[in-house]
């Protein structure tokens, strides 16, 4: 097998992500984008399966030995730990994160691509053109940040958690109630509220990027798949914080996020554990 380098694998990550950005964009709010509803009732858009497509096509071209999951196109997940037949490099993508956002003009959506190795994400870049802004992360390298402070020019700063160590002091995203309530566990979310300073529900990737960057503290949600979720987890670490399903385990392969400053990780998992 190749050996890559994680700074080329970011490097290239980051390649993609600016093709990914120039067809997201310039579908985005267009008249004639094609919606269609996939069988478990989530929107996809003719942009979302051209821009997987596109990242497909770039990853083959220079990774041809690595494995693909995504979102439209599908793929074998693998999970840490077992390194099974879709190898122990893999990329893991989500063309458009926040497609519901996307259909109705919401400038909140990202192209997510992360790459993980024995099922660990180490690599991870959150694109989000309309927002104008960029967040990436590989292992050992810190988290970044690009925003754009000209039609060309942007301006780069490495990015950090909040240093918050009262539930009474922070800042919380929950994404959405319905998502707490389908999960059973709008009274934890209830709890949870009422021991924060703060609730909001920013939504999808943009929470775990504002914990990453120190202005929001606590993110989580249900019901998510990997590829929602593997990019936001090297960016969200390697910025201090901790990144872990509801029920503690690590990693982007539990079906739910809780992401924190790393200070208030075990208190919040308390509390969302509940009675369960």
């Amino acid at each position: 097998m190749t050996e890559y380098s994680l700074q080329s694998d970011l490097l290239l990550a980051r390649e993609l992500a600016d093709m990914a950005d120039s067809i997201a964009i310039d579908r985005f709010r267009a008249n004639d984008l094609l919606v269609t509803m996939k069988p478990d009732m989530t929107h996809v858009t003719d942009a979302d399966k051209a821009v997987e497509a596109a990242i497909r096509g770039g990853l083959a071209d220079s990774r041809p030995g690595d494995s693909i999951l995504g979102e439209e196109f599908g793929g074998d997940a693998v999970a840490a730990g077992s390194v099974g037949a879709a190898g122990r490099r893999q990329w893991i993508i989500d063309p458009i994160d926040g497609t519901a956002n996307y259909v109705r003009g919401i400038p909140v959506w990202a192209t997510l691509i992360s790459l993980a190795i024995d099922g660990v994400p180490v690599v991870g870049v959150v694109s989000a053109p309309a927002l104008r802004q960029r967040w990436w992360a590989a292992t050992g390298q810190g988290a970044w940040t690009s925003e754009y402070v000209s039609q060309s020019e942007r301006s780069e700063r490495r990015i950090f958690v909040s240093g918050v160590t009262e539930l009474a002091d922070a800042s919380l995203s929950y994404n959405s109630l319905k998502g707490w309530d389908d999960e059973g566990r709008l009274d934890q979310l209830t709890t949870l509220s009422r021991e924060v300073w703060r609730t909001r529900a920013y939504g999808d990737m943009w929470s775990y990027m504002m914990v990453a960057d120190g202005l929001v503290d606590i993110a989580g949600e249900f019901d998510l798949k990997p590829y929602d979720m593997a990019a936001l987890v090297p960016i969200v670490e390697e910025a201090g914080g901790r990144f872990s399903s509801a029920d503690g385990a690590s990693g982007p392969w539990g079906g739910s996020a809780i992401a924190t400053n790393g200070l208030l990780h075990d208190r919040v998992l308390e509390i969302v554990a509940g009675d369960r």
